[in-house]
C-alpha cells in the first residue's frame, strides 16, 4: 500500500470520467474533508391535518412524520430542524390552510422561525367583496445560514376566517417541511 499525493486529478479525454476503485470498494476521507453540501437534510409531512387551529393566531405547524432524515437532525416531536453541521440551508415548506365550507380566509400568512423569531414572513390577503376562498395553499423558501450548534428552524402559519375553525392540510403529503444543506 502507498499513498498518492498530488494536487490535481484530470481525465486524459475533456470531459471524461474518472474512477475511483471498483465496484463495491469503500473509501474514507479525512476528517474535515467536504464529502456533499446536500445533507444534512430532512423532509416531514404531517400524520394528519392539524385542527382547532385559533384563528387568527400565529401558531406552530405539527410536521410530526419524517420521509426522510440524514442525520437525524429534525425532532417530530417539537417540529424543529436543528443541524449540527454550520453552513447555508435551503428551507422550503408548502401546505393548504382552510376554513368551514361556508366561511371565509380574509387572510393568510406562512413564516419560516429561526431561533424561536420570524426570518421570513409571506402574507396573503385575499382581496375579494364576497366569496372569499375557504382554502388557501401557501408556500415559502428561503437560504438560512445555521451555525451548526443551537440554531433550528420552525414553520409558522395564521389564518384570519370569517367565522368558524381553522386547519392546516398536512395529511397524506399535502403538507412539507424540509431542508437541505447547500454550501458553508
Amino acid at each position: 500500500m502507498g499513498t498518492i499525493k498530488t494536487t490535481n486529478i484530470e481525465p486524459i479525454a475533456d470531459n471524461g470520467t474518472v474512477t475511483l476503485g471498483s465496484s463495491g470498494d469503500q473509501f474514507t476521507l479525512a476528517t474535515g474533508a467536504k464529502s456533499s453540501f446536500l445533507y444534512p437534510a430532512f423532509e416531514a409531512h404531517g400524520s394528519s391535518d392539524q385542527t382547532g387551529v385559533s384563528d387568527n393566531v400565529v401558531t406552530k405547524v405539527e410536521f410530526d412524520t419524517e420521509v426522510f432524515d440524514t442525520d437525524s437532525m429534525y425532532d417530530t416531536s417539537n417540529y424543529r430542524f436543528t443541524p449540527t453541521v454550520a453552513g447555508k440551508y435551503f428551507i422550503y415548506s408548502a401546505f393548504g390552510i382552510f376554513t368551514d365550507p361556508a366561511y371565509g380566509n380574509f387572510a393568510s400568512r406562512i413564516a419560516i422561525y429561526k431561533n424561536g423569531n420570524d426570518h421570513l414572513i409571506l402574507n396573503n390577503t385575499n382581496q375579494q367583496s364576497s366569496n372569499f376562498p375557504h382554502k388557501i395553499v401557501l408556500t415559502i423558501n428561503s437560504v438560512v445560514d445555521m451555525n451548526g450548534t443551537d440554531d433550528y428552524i420552525e414553520i409558522f402559519a395564521r389564518c384570519n376566517a370569517s367565522s368558524g375553525t381553522v386547519s392546516f392540510e398536512l395529511a397524506n403529503d399535502s403538507g412539507v417541511f424540509g431542508a437541505y444543506r447547500i454550501g458553508s
